[in-house]
């Protein structure tokens, strides 16, 4: 019983990160609301600042460095490696040129949050 208890407490959350569950009503509008904000960091030229490399639906002047973000829910296997690609890019490809905005702390976790929460559906 206990095994089966310990497997269900770290089942369900790994899930709930991985978007294999549904989210509660009160957790789909604060990634509602996250993803507003992200939008509004990622278009930011003094903040995320994605529309320098990307082009980004409803974005002003995207750049061409990097691939275009959509399909993004596709690209990456769940939210959370997008993520982890946001943080530091050069996990993944030590040659890339976007920066490492988590690790050399150009963005707060807070905002890559945000635009995780942003792109993610794209």
């Amino acid at each position: 019983m206990r095994r089966i208890v310990r497997n269900l407490l770290l089942t369900v959350p790994a899930l709930l990160l991985g978007g294999m569950l549904p989210a509660p009503p009160a957790a789909i509008a604060d990634e509602a609301a996250m993803a507003k904000e992200g939008k509004s960091l990622a278009f930011n030229r003094k903040k995320g600042n994605c529309l320098a490399c990307h082009a980004i639906d409803d974005g002003v002047s995207p750049g061409n460095i990097g691939p275009p973000l959509v399909q993004m829910s596709s690209r990456f296997p769940n939210k959370a490696a997008m993520r982890d690609q946001i943080w530091d890019a050069t996990k993944r490809n030590p040659g890339t040129p976007m920066p490492p905005f988590g690790r050399h702390k150009i963005l707060s976790e807070g905002d890559i949050d945000r635009i995780a929460a942003f792109i993610w559906p794209l």
